[in-house]
């Protein structure tokens, strides 16, 4: 039976209860208020990344990321970043209750000093566990941005890619074993997947040793899933909240890549129970062999009460443990 990861998706809950909880809030507050500097405004999000990650590995979790604690949302975060890109209003991030600041493309897109790259060499000095660092692809970021200044969209989308592609690279050779692009905007445009494959490619050039995983979530992979496997990555994390027959399609179709099982419902504080989750992993690790797999969350973990967050992941990670230990029980 291949190994079972437990790893974080992606963003971790930046407020918490209590008073100690509200102090990023406060932090952004004050920030566009201008009673907070950009230097003191760090301080406090770096202190903040210290207790997600904190809050990860108390939890059991093998694979860890930031928990996204610097980004405002997932796409003006790295947008902002680049020149030839103002802000614009705000809008809503796919169906969730959670908003994005529109970036609006009025010039070449070019990058400065890797920022994401900078994120990930803080946050893995204050574990002893990988840190996965996680990107917003350039298919997506694309898609939720405005369009003024590129007549051909191909040579957008190439721009974006390799900014990400720098970043990537700057990840793998501080040592990242894992990083992953988060692309939930191809599942609504699925004949776009040929131009996600040559993005995915140019990315893929740079990442050295590490793995490249693709994860997508807020709608449903099956109909797609057979060319989301042809991609140049190594790891395909998938939104099972959102594709009920998705175990069927993995086990008519097999897999060639390592799989991100996301069962474990990041938008709902219901806790999973082994009736749950059981049958999606045996289904998964028959289908491929002796492939290792990632059991996450669907999505980031942003989306829910923090106290809630952290009993999802001890609970994941407490379902792993059992999974193995009647599996391994059977196998004497």
């Amino acid at each position: 039976m291949g190994k079972i990861i437990t790893a974080a998706t992606g963003s971790f809950p930046r407020i918490g209860e209590g008073e100690n909880g509200q102090k990023l809030r406060k932090a952004f507050h004050d920030f566009d208020k201008g009673r907070l500097n950009s230097a003191e405004l760090l301080e406090v999000e770096r202190g903040i990344t210290v207790q997600a990650i904190s809050l990860q590995q108390e939890a059991g979790l093998d694979l860890l990321t930031d928990g996204q604690i610097c980004w405002r949302d997932p796409v003006s975060h790295i947008m902002m970043s680049l020149s030839g890109v103002r802000s614009g209003s705000m809008i809503r991030f796919f169906d969730t209750n959670t908003y994005f600041r529109q970036p609006v493309i009025s010039g070449r897109i070019t990058g400065a000093l890797p920022v994401l790259a900078n994120e990930y060499y803080f946050a893995r000095g204050r574990t002893d566990r990988p840190i996965k660092p996680v990107i917003t692809g350039p298919y997506t970021l694309t898609k939720l941005s405005i369009n003024e200044a590129y007549k051909d969209e191909v040579s957008l989308l190439e721009d974006i890619a390799d900014v990400i592609a720098c970043e990537v690279e700057e990840m793998a050779k501080a040592g990242a074993t894992v990083i992953q692009i988060d692309e939930p905007a191809i599942i609504y445009n699925p004949d776009d997947i040929s131009v996600l494959s040559h993005l995915l490619g140019r990315i893929s050039e740079a990442k050295g040793e590490a793995k490249l995983a693709l994860y997508t979530y807020f709608g449903d992979a099956c109909p797609v899933y057979e060319e989301l496997q042809l991609l140049p990555v190594d790891i395909l994390g998938l939104d099972f909240t959102y594709s009920p027959r998705l175990v069927e399609k993995i086990a008519a179709c097999g897999t060639d890549k390592l799989l991100g099982v996301g069962i474990i419902d990041g938008r709902n504080t219901r806790m999973e129970t082994a009736a749950d989750v059981f049958p999606v992993l045996e289904s998964v690790l028959k289908s491929s062999g002796d492939l290792e797999c990632y059991l996450n969350p669907s999505c980031g973990l942003e989306y829910l009460p923090q106290s809630k967050a952290i009993a999802k992941l001890e609970n994941m990670v407490a379902l792993r443990d059992d999974f193995e230990g009647v599996h391994c029980d059977e196998q004497r």
